[in-house]
């Protein structure tokens, strides 16, 4: 629940556009998390093997991702793979099929170790204590020492209690994201969220008591009726409980999420899930003020900036703990429906649906599946060397300390800016700033992270994004 927004083939489309046009735009085109996004998968036109898909990777320093795809609710921007109030026998299938698929995972890796562990959603803990139990036995059979690797889980507040907290610190979980939103009640209600105060407060104590060295707190900005002054009030709000790590989220409303559905009711030609990009003027709405006056309170209480949305406490844990992991270079293993895998060449997971309906075709499918179809590989996407760059450039990019010259020659055997020569625009631009062997955004860049991000979408990847039938 906690990642508010990702790309949408109306935004894809702005790769087509030079740099110069795009800034004349709002500066909120897309969340750049990963690329390509899902709305680029396709069927495979051979499957493989999951044992061929791995056989060349490096797999010493992997990432391994287990997606829950349930909550109590679904939130009005929510366009992630989840659904809400599954049925018990749903959930109890779902957990033998992630048995299943992490087996079938494992066998085909070989010999592998993992480095870093996020437990994600969906809501996590919308499992009982029950069901948390057996998922961290299973890692445990599985040879996954949580206590011995940086290992994270998103959390919703009316989901926590404190004997699933201790569960989950007894098992190693060192990291818990929880998405507030916010601490407005109004505000909240505007999102199509069920959340009160009291139980933000309870769920936050609970998860302290239990000594979590990293608590994360996610609150969004530019919902209806939401002022700078009211955004300020909820960051202060957050920082009363000293959270390790915030995240400050712009609002995105995405074609079938509820706040979706309420935008395009009354209007044509928007019921097969696709938008086209349009050249829109600015101002549009407040959120720009809303992330500079955020930005700012945040710097003021000590806070560094990594990114546009994430910002690290003073007091937060070193982020070098645990086994060297580079998210540029190592692999992600994603297992549960919804899940996201990829090695360097091959990214891949299950079909991508928002609607109820969608996401329940989708589960059913995976529930159906055979140890055998497990071991397979049938639909992704395949990165050649200028859609591998183009990652390696976002994932760096968009991030402090920033995008290295010599770890890209290192890496590609090439230079940046032969490669990607629209790089060049970014320091007369004032984004960017090329220091020595860094090339970095500056405030500036940062603020516009949202444009630069589907800047550096491939055309190619740009038309399937928007060629995709959203479920």
């Amino acid at each position: 629940m906690n990642a508010i927004a990702s790309p949408d083939p109306t935004s894809a489309a702005s790769s087509a556009h030079s740099l110069e046009t795009l800034l004349r735009l709002p500066p909120y085109q897309a969340y750049s998390y990963s690329y390509p996004h899902k709305t680029a998968y396709r069927a495979l036109d051979v499957s493989r093997t999951l044992r061929d898909a791995w056989s060349r990777e490096d797999r010493r320093a992997l990432f391994l991702y287990l997606h829950i795809p349930f909550c109590s609710y679904r939130c009005g921007f929510c366009n992630l793979f989840a659904l809400a109030r599954p049925a018990d026998d749903t959930v109890s299938r779902y957990l033998d099929q992630l048995e299943a698929q992490f087996a079938a995972t494992l066998d085909a890796l070989g010999d592998h170790a993992f480095a870093r562990f996020a437990l994600g959603g969906g809501t996590p803990s919308y499992l009982d204590a029950s069901q948390l139990d057996r998922l961290f036995g299973m890692l445990r059979a599985g040879g996954v020492d949580l206590r011995a690797i940086p290992a994270g889980m998103e959390v919703s507040p009316e989901t926590v209690d404190a004997d699933k907290m201790a569960l989950c610190r007894e098992a190693g979980i060192d990291r818990i994201s929880m998405g507030i939103q916010s601490f407005s009640e109004a505000e909240v209600r505007a999102l199509v969220r069920p959340q009160q105060r009291d139980v933000v407060e309870r769920a936050i104590d609970a998860i302290r008591a239990q000594r979590f060295p990293t608590l994360n707190l996610d609150l969004i900005y530019g919902i209806e009726g939401q002022t700078v002054a009211s955004f300020v009030s909820s960051i202060d709000s957050a920082l009363a409980f000293s959270p390790e790590e915030l995240y400050l989220y712009p609002l995105y409303v995405r074609p079938l999420t509820g706040l979706g559905r309420i935008a395009d009711s009354g209007q044509e030609g928007r019921r097969d899930g696709k938008r086209r990009f349009a050249l829109q003027p600015e101002p549009v709405d407040d959120r720009l003020a809303m992330y500079r006056a955020g930005r700012d309170r945040l710097r003021a209480a000590g806070y560094t900036q990594v990114s546009m949305r994430m910002f690290r406490a003073p007091h937060a844990p070193a982020t070098d703990d645990g086994p060297a992991y580079c998210c540029q270079d190592d692999g992600m293993v994603g297992i549960g429906c919804g899940a996201r895998s990829y090695t360097r060449g091959l990214h891949y997971a299950s079909e991508y649906g928002v609607s109820r309906r969608g996401v329940v075709d989708i589960l059913d499918h995976y529930l159906s599946l055979s140890p055998e179809d497990f071991a397979r590989v049938d639909h992704g996407i395949a990165l050649d060397g200028d859609e591998q760059r183009r990652r390696h450039a976002m994932q760096s990019l968009l991030v402090k300390p920033g995008l290295s010259l010599s770890a890209w020659h290192a890496r590609f055997g090439s230079e940046l800016f032969d490669d990607l020569p629209q790089l060049r625009e970014l320091e007369p631009a004032g984004l960017a700033r090329l220091d020595g062997d860094l090339l970095a955004l500056t405030d500036e860049g940062f603020a516009r992270a949202d444009t630069l991000g589907p800047w550096l979408i491939s055309p190619a990847v740009a038309a399937r994004m928007a060629d995709y039938t959203l479920r």
